[in-house]
Order: C-alpha cells, then structure tokens, then sequence
C-alpha cells in the first residue's frame, strides 16, 4: 500500500497503534512518574490486569490451533475479498459465518481445549457457578435485585450480579434442555456471537448496499474480536443483539411488522442481559435513518417496540424491576475492584483494548467514515458513539476488549470503504494482530 497515496488512513492506523502502545507502556512506568497523574501506582494498575490495558497475562505460548490459524488466516487474505466479490449471496452468508466459526476456534484451541474453551465459563465469578442452585425460576426473579449487593451470605457471583437475570436464565435454559455444563456453554456463545457476522452484513444489505456489504464480510469473518468471541458470555449479547439490528433493518422493508416485532423481542431480551445494551438504541436509530423511508420507519419503530414491551412486562411481571437492579448494580460496581482501577487510565486505555479487538483497519477507515454518508458509515458511527456513552458511564473500566463486544461488532464493519485494491493489505494487518495476541498473551477470556 502506497502510504503517502493513502496518507489519511496511514496517520489514523498510526495513531490507533501508538495509543496501545502507550497503553501497555503505562502500567510499567517508574511510580514516580505515573501516581502523581492517575493516583494508583503501576502495579496496582497491573494487580487487576498484569496485561494492561488487556485482561489477562503475558505468556508466549503455541498449540493446536496454531498451524489451523496460521492456515485459515493466509488463505481469507488471498482469496478472502474475491470470493466476497463474486459468491452468491446465499452462499456467502453461511461461508461467512463458517469462516468466522474456523478461525474462532482456531484461535482458542491455541490455548487448549480446556485452557481456551471448555472450562473459560466455569469459574466461580461465572454465571455457570449459580446454575445448580436454581430450582425455582419464578423464586429466582422475584429476589434476584435482593442478592445484587456484595457481602451478603448469599449475594450473586461477580458475573451474575453484574448483570440482570436474562444472562443468569439463559444458562439455566441450557441446563434445563440437558446441555450443561462449560463446553456446552462455551458452544453456545461462539456460536451465537459468530452468528453475528452473518447479521451485520445482511443489515447493510437490507439497507441498500449489497456492494458494501460483500466488501465488509472478510473483514469481520476474520476480526481480532475473534479472540474474546471464545469464550465470553458477552460473544452471546453481541449475537443476540446484532440479529435484532439486522432482523429491524429487513423489517423497514414493504413494512415488514412481524420482523420488526421480532427484533423488538431480541434487542429487549438483550437489555434484560446486559444492562448497557440500552445503547443499542444508537445503532437501531441508524438503521431507521438509513432506511430513509419515513413510513416503513415509524411501523418498524413501532413493531419493535412492542416487541421490546412484551418482553419487559414479562420480566416485570415475574418480579424483577429493570430499574431496580440498574442502581444497584452500579453500587455493587464499586464494592469490587472498579475502585481501584482508576478513570485517568482507564479512561483513555479502554479504546487501546477495543482498538486491540478490533484491529489497525477499523481506525484506518474512520477518516473516510466521518467524511461520507451511507448507511454503512451511520451503523459505524452508531457503534463507537456507544462506545464512547458507555465510556463515559465509568461503569467500564477495563476488559472493554469483551464487554464492548456487541457495540465493536458494528465498527468492523468500517473497512469495507477503505479502497478496495488495499483489502487485502489491511486485512492481513487485522489477522497479524489477532495472531499476535493470543500466541503472545493468555487472555482470561
């Protein structure tokens, strides 16, 4: 790539690697120059991050998946963008969602399968701890609020606590349907999470730009959010979410009520898993401008949100007050570490760990993003205004690499109006970092 032909997106991708750099030169900085500006010393930053701004640890390490990501990586960048270009639309949907699935479980078996996979969700902060005891799900959402608070004898492990009960339920449903345990588990949010891929571009689509749409699809089969879509709980809210955006935009099409009112219960379902996800309104708001047709808008916004209502007075109705355990999850923020992880760093560091899953290309094409107007650039710009909302709520400080997940998705949709000669450059740049990260650190997620 000719880098003063492209000088933009050269001086953006710049940019974006020299905040992680910073970001991980930090925390390993002589205590005299550093509490004086973030109160906290190095290491108390690295005590709950000794990969900061990456949660997790450094270990340089190969394994099984090794040579399978290696392989999968070369080939989606020399046949990747082509195949995108001429495969027929039925045919691309399921190879990308079979590519993104490969190159996931790649990446994890290069930790192992019980070391990447199998057992990431079943740790005691995770939801899978709390499943056995749960008897009575009706009992469960009336006293759910009840058992946020720390240093109770029987408060929520640090995962359920911090979420309200349609994440906990969730598991519970698999259990119930005999599929228990942390493999199970494990499968069902890769596959949900990658299923996502398949969703973002057939939002694009719906919304008039099958161009754009088929440039896109090697960019986000092949992402470096790969490494966090296995195994994390939230890989599942990004999936569940991203079919609710896509299932909306198809909606604002011959006013589609009964999609738009399934997209109402998904993108209410995701705000009963995870409290944040209110702010998928941003990119639902993209979508109803994108489509610009005023009609099929106001009956899709309609659709869903009855939807969304049915299933809030669902929850409501079994007890459990979504405001409720709104408030008091964000005190039960600060009974844990979130006190001593400090905004001065976190602040700024958490777009160092999105920038990580997200890859150089996504920074690169924000200069063009922000100069254009076309649907794919406001699903775009809707996903990192989420980001910067949900930054600014100081309720995410740190593992943003996961927890912006669902959000990060839609941004990874940003390299596909990057020149399309330079593709394969910049996608070789995204499958290097992800290669990277998880040979040279043990991500705890």
């Amino acid at each position: 790539m000719n880098a003063i032909r492209y000088w933009r997106e050269s001086i953006a991708a710049v940019l974006a690697v020299g905040l992680v750099a910073v970001a991980f030169v930090v925390p390993y900085l002589d205590n005299e120059l550093i509490t004086p500006i973030i109160n906290r010393t190095p290491q108390q930053v690295r005590d709950f991050a000794d990969a900061a701004p990456l949660f997790g640890f450094r270990e340089l390490h190969l394994g099984l998946g090794t040579p399978f990501a290696i392989l999968i990586a070369i080939a989606g960048v020399l046949w990747g963008p082509e195949i995108a270009r001429r495969l027929s639309w039925r045919k691309l949907l399921p190879l990308t969602w079979g590519v993104s699935l490969a190159w996931t479980m790649a990446l994890a078996m290069v930790d192992g399968w019980r070391r990447g996979f199998s057992t990431r969700l079943s740790s005691t902060d995770e939801y899978l701890h709390e499943v056995p005891d749960i008897t009575d799900i009706p009992a469960t959402l009336q006293g759910f609020s009840e058992r946020i608070l720390d240093y109770q004898a029987d408060s929520w492990t640090t995962h359920v606590s911090g979420h309200p009960p349609g994440a906990l339920l969730t598991f519970v449903w698999l259990d119930r349907l005999g599929l228990s345990g942390g493999a199970w588990a494990a499968w069902l949010c890769v596959l949900v999470g990658t299923s996502a891929t398949m969703a973002l571009i057939v939002t694009v689509r719906a919304l008039g730009d099958e161009t754009m749409a088929r440039r896109a699809a090697p960019f986000v089969a092949l992402a470096p959010a790969a490494v966090w879509i296995a195994v994390s709980a939230d890989a599942f809210y990004a999936g569940v979410v991203a079919w609710g955006i896509a299932l909306l935009a198809l909606s604002t099409q011959k006013n589609r009520w009964p999609v738009s009112l399934a997209a109402g219960v998904l993108l209410g379902f995701g705000v009963y898993l995870n409290y944040g996800l209110g702010l998928m309104a941003l990119p639902a708001v993209a979508v109803l401008v994108a489509g610009r047709a005023l009609r099929p808008a106001v009956w899709s916004l309609l659709g869903a949100l009855a939807g969304a209502l049915v299933v809030a007075a669902i929850f409501t109705a079994y007890g459990f007050w979504w405001f409720d355990g709104y408030e008091l999850v964000q005190e039960r923020y600060y009974q844990g570490i979130a006190t001593d992880r400090p905004f001065e760093y976190w602040g700024w560091a958490n777009f160092a760990a999105l920038f990580c899953a997200l890859g150089i290309a996504v920074p690169a094409a924000f200069p063009r993003i922000f100069t254009r107007v076309q649907p794919i650039n406001l699903l775009v710009i809707a996903g990192l205004a989420a980001v910067v909302m949900a930054d600014l709520s100081q309720l995410s400080k740190a593992e943003t690499e996961r927890i912006w997940l669902p959000f990060a998705m839609w941004m990874l949709l940003a390299p596909a109006v990057l020149p399309q000669r330079t593709h394969r450059f910049w996608l070789g740049l995204q499958v290097l970092v992800a290669l990277a990260i998880n040979h040279l650190l043990f991500t705890n997620w």
